[in-house]
């Protein structure tokens, strides 16, 4: 892998992790057509630039939670945790985005083998095949009325709901912000709120998809330093992007262009392949 081929994967990776329409989808089309190979090492630090995005974005409301977290420990203490927990909306938050993390921490747990047996089995089919359900999900997602459940009445039943879709989302080529996003419109989230619940509940995925990697950077940095720092920055910047991008699009309109856009990519990888012309 050569510089270019660094800087354009991670581009990618930071561009489709928060953008609805699935990294692993695109990674491994990407992949493909740059006639590359990611090694494990190297998708490492793409996750790892991801979070440094996302953990930056939102660090103003990241401080809050963890604070109103600690205080919610001295209130459980204190024997008074109903009273600081429906006071404080970043109590609620803090300890619903670890309860959203439950399902996707099970599914990862008990089936990552079938999963990745999965993904490395299937060829292009696969993820172009969940794509397309990714753009359906979407589509139908925008048909719902707009909710109005946000930070400051958002239930353990909202949250659970869209920690199964991030579970469901450990499909290759299901969006997980896309797949999250649209669960939460399906029960009521403003649409704000939903994409910002599920971008901040990518904080703990995303972390814990880097620790399990994490012991393969040495072997990234001696092979390929240069392209590998180079995707990773890269990754950083774009993730960056694509998470104010979303926040300004689904307050004002429609995310239907995702929807066509994973139709149109999902179709025609499949049929390029059923072709064998990629």
């Amino acid at each position: 892998m050569d510089i270019f081929q660094g800087i354009i994967i991670g581009i990618v990776q930071g561009l489709t992790e928060f953008l609805p329409v699935s990294s692993s989808a695109h990674l491994v089309f990407i992949q493909h057509i740059l006639g590359v190979e990611s090694s494990l090492a190297f998708d490492t630090f793409l996750h790892l630039g991801t979070l440094i995005a996302v953990i930056w974005f939102f660090r103003y409301d990241i401080i809050k939670m963890i604070s109103a977290w600690i205080l919610s420990i001295q209130d459980i203490i204190r024997g008074r945790f109903k009273e600081g927990f429906y006071s404080d909306p970043y109590k609620r938050l803090a300890w619903y985005v670890i309860l959203a993390t439950i399902p996707v921490g099970i599914v990862g747990l008990f089936f990552e083998d079938a999963i990745d047996e999965l993904f490395f089995s299937g060829g292009l089919y696969v993820p172009a095949f969940f794509l397309f359900v990714t753009g359906t999900i979407l589509y139908l997602s925008q048909r719902m009325a707009s909710g109005r459940v946000n930070m400051n009445n958002i239930s353990k039943k909202e949250a659970i709901w869209m920690g199964l879709g991030q579970a469901c989302a450990i499909l290759p080529g299901l969006s997980r912000s896309g797949t999250t996003i649209a669960a939460g419109l399906t029960i009521g989230l403003d649409k704000e709120f939903a994409a910002k619940f599920s971008f901040i509940l990518a904080i703990p995925a995303i972390f814990g998809a880097f620790i399990v990697q994490v012991s393969d950077i040495g072997s990234a940095l001696d092979v390929n330093f240069l392209p590998v720092i180079l995707g990773f920055i890269a990754s950083v910047i774009a993730g960056y992007m694509a998470i104010k991008w979303m926040l300004d699009l689904i307050k004002n309109r429609s995310l239907d262009i995702f929807a066509f856009y994973c139709w149109i990519v999902g179709i025609v990888v499949f049929i390029g392949s059923v072709a064998h012309i990629f």
